[in-house]
């Protein structure tokens, strides 16, 4: 799978490689941050695409952070590196092969439903910093089961390969060695414009208005949310 990151097809069907999500992702993952009261000095980000998260990041955190992106797709590196400055890194290498490589938080923000070998890529990346920051679309609803369309447009279109509920996401987690510490939902389709077509945009007052209500039933039933996980 690795393929298409590399030899231009993702960048062909996603030209800014998502970079228009990325304020609002940082936002999300300065709330988890600072709810912990974790002050870092040292953030990276694996498979860091265009970059912008951990730009938009740069303006939630002192001069004292640091931040590095790690990428192994060259078209994503040439969008990020360009953003490069004394406290942004960027790197055109595999995180999980650079030894000397050790941060206080290591960044994983919808990645490793992308990896054929999830569970062995899940071990290594342990290693690579005390904390650990999980962003994970849950993919499987009763409604994306029902239809399944949904499912094969997004490995079609995203490339994700595997699936997650809230349950197994967090299983998966404490499977390879992961203490969680927090976590929350998050909901794009919600709060970001345009957002999925327009049979998405019809479920989305359903879908908030139970969300209001139970959260976990609403993810469960219609889906289309995220789980953003803290662990060490």
């Amino acid at each position: 799978m690795n393929t298409i990151y590399e030899d231009g097809t993702y960048l062909q069907n996603h030209p800014t490689w998502h970079e228009e999500d990325s304020p609002w992702k940082a936002k999300q993952i300065a709330k988890i941050i600072k709810r912990n009261n974790l002050n870092p000095l040292t953030i990276c980000e694996i498979g860091c695409g265009a970059g912008e998260i951990l730009n938009s990041l740069q303006t939630e955190f002192s001069d004292k952070t640091s931040f590095y992106g790690y990428e192994i797709s060259p078209n994503a590196f040439e969008i990020c590196n360009s953003k490069s400055n004394k406290k942004l890194h960027f790197f055109l290498k595999d995180l999980l092969n650079e030894k000397e490589a050790i941060f206080d938080l290591v960044m994983a923000i919808d990645v490793f439903e992308h990896v054929e070998e999830y569970f062995g890529f899940l071990r290594k990346l342990k290693e690579k910093g005390k904390y650990k920051l999980f962003h994970i679309p849950l993919d499987l609803s009763v409604q994306t089961v029902l239809r399944s369309s949904p499912i094969l447009k997004d490995r079609l279109l995203y490339g994700h390969i595997h699936y997650f509920t809230k349950e197994t996401a967090l299983a998966t987690l404490k499977d390879t060695g992961y203490e969680v510490l927090d976590y929350f939902y998050t909901c794009p389709c919600l709060e970001l414009q345009n957002r999925g077509g327009w049979k998405s945009s019809l479920l989305n007052v359903p879908r908030k208005l139970l969300f209001s209500i139970n959260q976990d039933l609403a993810v469960r039933i219609l889906g289309r949310f995220s789980l953003l996980v803290l662990a060490k």
